[in-house]
């Protein structure tokens, strides 16, 4: 039997913007309305579907709900996490996960709340977490401090390694270097670096770096580089390094992985970022490298760093780091 619900059109765009199946948001709603007036215990955010929904979920539609959430690697792995243990969301039984590692634990509960979300039954989801008393985040606050706190990185070491990577593999000569004297993420600076050759193909290399603060401003780019956990707002870059960027060569994840794997070197991208943290601290506050690696939050940035004397101010210290880094990845 089919029923014509009217809808108001700002709020349906913006419902299917956010990727929400609203047939099964409206049958929701007047769902819990019906066992309002029958004055049922529970509401039907709390009803435990039938086993046989499983097969109904649309997983083309989806996998796009995903795709226009996340960067394709955390989409991919929400599929696949989601798809694999649908049956514990659908048969509303989560002891299954009770027994996995922490951090397996984390990946799932991830995915299959986002499958929540696109089948319209996430407060059923946020009180099923909480009857199995399972936890979000794979290791607690307290662990990843300490982990923090014991690991010590050499950036003697890591600057060494730099140089053997430009040695052996000279094409990746300005990529190491970006990512070196930045402290981006390696997918934030594959990314920034091909932005880098794609606009200054088009003449339109000032959208993203600004001469006159020698700044790549990234925050112009959202959808790039202000994910939800991982941000990246400005990295102050010497323009000689913009000048050195071979126009030809661009670059992939894959591509920069393997050829760092068949001269014999192994993978050491995180290193990088840590050495980046350790080495400023020389010359920045860490409320300032904090900003600069991404850890604020986009309020916080505009807030308290977009403004031209203070980002002088931390351009001038953050150069002398990056200068006395380049000397020593030379």
């Amino acid at each position: 039997m089919k029923t014509t619900i009217r809808v108001g059109k700002d709020i349906l765009d913006e419902a299917q913007r956010l990727g929400l199946n609203v047939s099964k948001v409206c049958e929701n709603a007047l769902r819990i309305y019906v066992n309002a007036m029958r004055g049922a215990d529970q509401l039907i955010g709390e009803r435990k579907l039938p086993k046989e929904d499983a097969t109904k979920i649309d997983w083309e539609r989806f996998e796009g709900f995903l795709n226009a959430r996340y960067i394709p690697k955390t989409a991919r792995d929400r599929f696949n996490y989601a798809k694999q243990f649908s049956h514990c969301l659908t048969e509303k039984n989560l002891s299954e996960l009770q027994t996995l590692s922490p951090d397996k634990r984390g990946h799932i509960l991830k995915a299959l709340s986002a499958l929540a979300k696109f089948l319209g039954i996430y407060p059923s989801w946020k009180q099923l977490i909480k009857d199995y008393d399972l936890k979000w985040v794979g290791r607690s606050r307290d662990e990843v401090i300490i982990d923090r706190l014991t690991k010590v990185t050499d950036t003697d070491e890591v600057f060494k390694w730099v140089r053997k990577v430009k040695k052996t593999r000279p094409e990746l000569k300005s990529f190491m270097d970006l990512i070196t004297i930045t402290g981006l993420r390696f997918n934030e600076a594959i990314a920034s670096y091909n932005l880098i050759l794609n606009l200054n193909g088009m003449g339109k290399l000032s959208e993203y770096y600004n001469a006159s603060n020698r700044t790549l401003e990234h925050y112009k780019f959202k959808e790039t580089f202000l994910r939800r956990t991982k941000k990246a707002f400005i990295s102050f870059v010497p323009e000689t390094i913009i000048e050195q960027l071979d126009p030809n060569i661009k670059l992939s994840k894959n591509l920069i992985q393997k050829r760092i794997n068949r001269s014999g070197l192994r993978l050491r991208f995180g290193d990088i970022r840590e050495a980046w943290n350790t080495f400023l601290t020389k010359y920045l506050k860490e409320s300032e490298i904090d900003f600069l690696q991404g850890r604020v939050s986009t309020s916080v940035f505009m807030r308290n760093y977009f403004n031209p004397a203070l980002i002088g101010d931390l351009k001038t210290r953050t150069n002398r780091g990056i200068t006395e880094i380049l000397a020593n990845i030379q």
